[in-house]
């Protein structure tokens, strides 16, 4: 068993981050903590105990820099330990990427995220792909909400293909709006937290915010100040990604989002063959999330661990 003795001159609200955050920074090193005090007790293998002492040291630092952390931080630093890039912790955290809406403040919770918010503001097409539960749709989503709020588009277009778990749109009851509602649900959940459920009504009665099938974005171009997302891409076919892509205009910004292992339809799908086919042209970026960057639960990755035992 060793101790740190965290400085108690130090005002800040790191020891209360770690002790609601113990289960996740113990199984990240494989360590077992307890905090007395401003004591912090720690036990488990050499190298694991070398580990975490390390990592601890380095966000100590950043605290006597006057930089207050917080679950957020937390949750990075991890996650670039994780990558093998404990060197970074002090550059990324004290030069945050940040959204900002209507004076809320929403940092990315992994390096991942931050580079996939940074890919999207700096391209006219960026792919994301990874597993569920990375954050894909909800950093899309926030910051079409900030490019909106901010005056920097005019428009956001949310789409994806009418095929969800083995279901066809067409069988589902009411008119073209209630079809395609559960498909939109997780966007609006997003917009409403960004930029507030009137507003976002307003935005949608008037055109601004526009929900759509996939199906009927053809013979449409996508104007300038324009954001586009289309989720759930994996359930695409060849066609319909081809489709989607020539709908691009100039000065629009498309967001394809999907996980390739996951697709409900038979055959090749279009996000993995667009991938391949456009991968390196200039404007276009595919970034991709790993399970380490799962940050729904913990529960979330042990399960895809699980139904995808061969990929781990």
């Amino acid at each position: 068993m060793e101790e740190i003795i965290y400085p108690e001159h130090l005002k800040t609200n790191l020891l209360h981050v770690i002790q609601y955050n113990i289960d996740k920074i113990e199984k990240t090193f494989n360590v077992s903590l307890s905090l007395r005090g401003n004591k912090i007790m720690f036990d488990g293998e050499a190298q694991h105990k070398k580990n975490f002492k390390k990592y601890f040291n380095s966000i100590v630092e950043l605290s006597q820099d006057h930089t207050d952390l917080n679950e957020n931080d937390l949750d990075m630093s991890l996650s670039l330990f994780n990558e093998g890039k404990p060197e970074l912790i002090g550059q990324e955290l004290t030069s945050k990427t940040r959204v900002v809406i209507n004076g809320k403040e929403v940092f990315p919770k992994t390096y991942n995220q931050k580079k996939y918010l940074k890919a999207i503001d700096g391209n006219v097409l960026t792919f994301g792909i990874g597993p569920a539960g990375t954050g894909k749709s909800y950093c899309a989503g926030a910051l079409a909400a900030q490019y909106l709020e901010g005056g920097l588009i005019d428009r956001i277009i949310l789409t994806r293909p009418a095929v969800e778990a083995g279901e066809q749109l067409g069988f589902l009851p009411g008119d073209l709006d209630e079809k395609f509602s559960p498909y939109i649900d997780a966007f609006r959940d997003i917009l409403n937290a960004r930029l507030g459920a009137g507003t976002v009504d307003y935005c949608l009665r008037h055109g601004r915010i526009v929900a759509s099938p996939l199906a009927y974005m053809r013979g449409k171009t996508f104007d300038s100040r324009t954001f586009v997302v289309l989720d759930e891409a994996q359930n695409t076919t060849l066609a319909q990604m081809k489709m989607f892509l020539t709908r691009i205009g100039e000065d629009s910004r498309v967001v394809v989002n999907g996980d390739i292992r996951q697709s409900d339809i038979r055959g090749p799908n279009g996000l993995a063959d667009a991938v391949e086919r456009l991968y390196g042209l200039p404007g276009v970026y595919v970034h991709r999330f790993e399970r380490d960057d799962i940050v729904r639960s913990g529960l979330v990755r042990e399960i895809i661990d699980r139904y995808e035992p061969a990929e781990c």
